[in-house]
């Protein structure tokens, strides 16, 4: 729910505004509101679940985020449907970082990498299909579904949670309350300024202030990083090959993927002429591969280790969006883009199966929840960074005009994604080839009957 959410309400928009009204920077804030609130507070939900209890924290998020989805359906004018769209990400803050905690607890190190290769195909799947899902629903039902859909699903899991998740917390955890105001104000101040820049421009006085104080609180979070041992960061994580390595592997991959998939699916509407609905089904071949692709790549990722899986996924997916590139055209046939469509696929679901288990073996059991929420908002940076980015380069080199204009915007563009992709791939050959496990990482037996009480599992 809180990954589908990113992208749900983008092809609901004209239904929004034909129903409620508002300028056009009102419908800008529906998007908005959920990413700048769900990406600035990662790392302080992470932090409260490591404090105050991760299953207690989860259910809590997990309400929030629910009666936040039936406000946001009930919503009788666009400030409100802001304003629940706000609530709505800080309940999938506190929510989505302690998900990937509590499943790592969950399952028995032997069989982890296939279980977060489903999870991470379930989220790679929902951000991806958000555009598709919620074209659908407007257009045969309501765009208030896009929202209701959330409601019974919520309900459902507040009591099995309670009562199938083991509660842990992290052993001498403190609440960093400075770290978390200068990353949650310099997050803010980044993503506000990517979001925007297209609407004001780079050189705008709102863009430039939210870039550079955003860029200046980061880099004060990063001192007070390694100054306070209590940090919520600590930076002694990044000393760590791989926890460096699969944490910018993981912010380019969203960039080069997130920046794609927003100029090709209106490609397919603008140039090919698709309605919403279509072009989302003409993207299943790479969105819907990870429900095939990527739990085998998890067997496979316990049986010869993470770097190699996660080093081939993002190789073929930057020579999906390169194939792009060279191929597109106004008048290209849909059956010429499809080896670049399942190149993407394979290597997003090659990606998104091991890179969870890869990133929680390199940190201790106390730092999972912290390495969790930084994953999850470098990753959702990433996606606004590569929105803001590929947009731009679209719109220096073509534009809306004419669908020779769209093409000639959009090819560049598939480019730098196709490079920043490649990146991330020679970043990921920094992983270990097969972590061991040491004093430091690994976990000690949990005794009989104690499941409750035993801090998550490395």
């Amino acid at each position: 729910m809180a990954a589908l959410d990113n992208l749900v309400v983008t092809t609901a928009l004209p239904a929004i505004r034909a129903d409620l009204g508002g300028k056009l920077e009102d419908l800008e804030w529906t998007v908005n509101a959920y990413t700048l609130t769900f990406a600035v507070l990662l790392l302080f939900g992470s932090a409260l679940g490591d404090r105050f209890g991760r299953r207690r924290l989860f259910i809590a998020g997990l309400a929030i985020f629910t009666g936040a989805s039936a406000a946001a359906a009930l919503s009788p004018g666009i400030e409100a449907l802001i304003a629940a769209r706000a609530v709505q990400g800080l309940g999938a803050a506190v929510m989505m970082p302690l998900s990937l905690t509590l499943l790592t607890m969950a399952v028995p190190a032997a069989r982890r990498g296939m279980a977060l290769g489903i999870y991470g195909a379930v989220g790679g799947l929902a951000v991806a299909c958000g555009p598709l899902i919620g074209g659908s629903l407007t257009e045969h039902i309501s765009w208030q579904w896009i929202f209701w859909l959330n409601v019974p699903i919520g309900l459902a899991l507040l009591p099995l949670a309670r009562l199938r998740l083991a509660e842990s917390t992290a052993p001498n955890s403190r609440l960093d309350v400075p770290g978390t105001l200068l990353i949650s104000g310099g997050l803010f101040g980044i993503v506000y300024g990517l979001v925007n820049a297209n609407a004001h421009g780079w050189t705008s006085a709102p863009v430039l202030t939210g870039l550079i104080a955003g860029s200046a609180l980061v880099g004060g979070f990063i001192h007070h990083g390694f100054r306070n041992a209590n940090s919520m960061l600590p930076m002694r994580l990044f000393r760590n090959r791989g926890f460096f390595g699969i944490n910018f592997a993981s912010l380019l991959m969203y960039l080069g993927m997130f920046g794609s998939i927003f100029l090709l699916s209106q490609f397919l509407q603008g140039v090919a002429g698709y309605s919403p609905t279509q072009a989302g089904l003409r993207m299943l071949p790479w969105t819907g591969m990870a429900v095939v692709v990527a739990p085998i790549a998890g067997i496979l990722s316990d049986r010869i280790g993470g770097r190699p899986v996660v080093v081939a996924g993002l190789a073929l997916q930057a020579v999906g969006l390169g194939w792009f590139a060279t191929i597109l055209s106004t008048d290209v046939s849909y059956v010429a883009q499809l080896p670049a469509l399942v190149l993407s696929g394979i290597g997003m679901s090659l990606y998104f199966a091991p890179a969870n288990n890869v990133l929680m073996s390199t940190v201790t059991p106390a730092d999972q929840g912290k390495a969790s929420g930084a994953n999850s908002a470098l990753r959702e940076v990433g996606g606004a960074l590569g929105v803001a980015v590929l947009a731009s380069v679209f719109s220096a080199r073509g534009g809306y005009e004419t669908p020779q204009a769209f093409t000639d915007g959009t090819v560049p563009a598939l480019w730098i994604g196709a490079a920043a992709v490649a990146l991330a791939a020679g970043l990921a050959l920094l992983l270990p080839r097969r972590p061991k496990a040491s004093p430091e990482t690994a976990p000690a037996p949990a005794p009989a009957g104690t499941l409750d009480k035993v801090p998550a599992a490395g």
